[in-house]
């Protein structure tokens, strides 16, 4: 894919409700799903609970109860029992239906304004010391924080993990994104999608919202149609001063 060239696009560009629904679809996709994964420990965790889920349904149909409920007990405890394996695709579907709630949709695209690091409180635990007190530990991580802005005076900050492959970041590079509003003319922001600095082609995100490859798709499209326009006016220009010389 090209390169965007910086200075050929508006700033901010309505969507339609079928590309927005595209880019941000109802069920997780593969990055999504990899996502809510999450570490060994999260997968035990599931395990443990798909496992007392069906031993829970077992009882059930052995028992006087369950005996009229049988098939439905059956299927029921097969859910139970796989949710290891389902659960990431209800909590990234979950986050998805989030962001879909918002009517309204827009391509934007802007610039990084300033990159740093700061320290960022994840959570809290309570804890005993040796002398019997109660100890509240914090636990921090270090984020990398990016203001996006553009010409308009919108501002906005992403803050993310941070990633080696980050370094390349600069201040002034080109950054995209969709954003979702609760207003048709987009005067108010409410979300913001992954963001994408298409100069070193980098996402910069924490949860993977959009179908990236489709997010490109509407980016080259706005891009040759800025272009096309631009042509065109140009040669409307030009044709209104041979007009002028005649």
């Amino acid at each position: 894919m090209s390169t965007l060239l910086p200075a050929l696009l508006p700033m901010l560009i309505p969507l339609n409700r079928s590309r927005f629904e595209q880019l941000i679809p109802t069920i997780a996709t593969g990055n999504q799903y990899k996502y809510c994964w999450g570490t060994f420990s999260d997968l035990l965790r599931r395990l443990l609970a798909s496992i007392i889920g069906a031993l829970v349904i077992l009882f059930s149909r052995i028992s006087a109860f369950g005996e009229s409920l049988e098939l439905l007990l059956f299927l029921v405890g097969i859910t139970a029992g796989t949710y290891w394996l389902w659960g990431p695709i209800l909590w990234a579907s979950q986050r998805n239906v989030k962001y879909r709630k918002f009517p309204y949709s827009g391509f934007w695209r802007g610039r990084v304004l300033d990159v740093f690091v700061t320290d960022e409180l994840v959570s809290t635990e309570e804890t005993v010391n040796n002398q019997g007190d109660l100890v509240i530990v914090e636990n921090r991580e270090r984020r990398l924080n990016l203001d996006l802005g553009d010409k308009t005076g919108f501002e906005t900050r992403v803050q993310v993990p941070i990633r080696r492959q980050y370094r390349s970041i600069d201040v002034g590079m080109a950054a995209e994104m969709i954003v979702l509003s609760d207003r048709p003319d987009l005067s108010r922001i409410n979300r913001i999608s992954d963001v994408y600095l298409p100069e070193i082609r980098l996402w910069v995100s924490d949860y993977p919202y959009l179908q990236r490859d489709i997010f490109l798709e509407v980016s080259e499209t706005l891009r040759r149609q800025s272009m096309r326009a631009d042509s065109e006016a140009m040669d409307r220009r030009s044709s209104r001063r041979e007009r002028d010389r005649r």
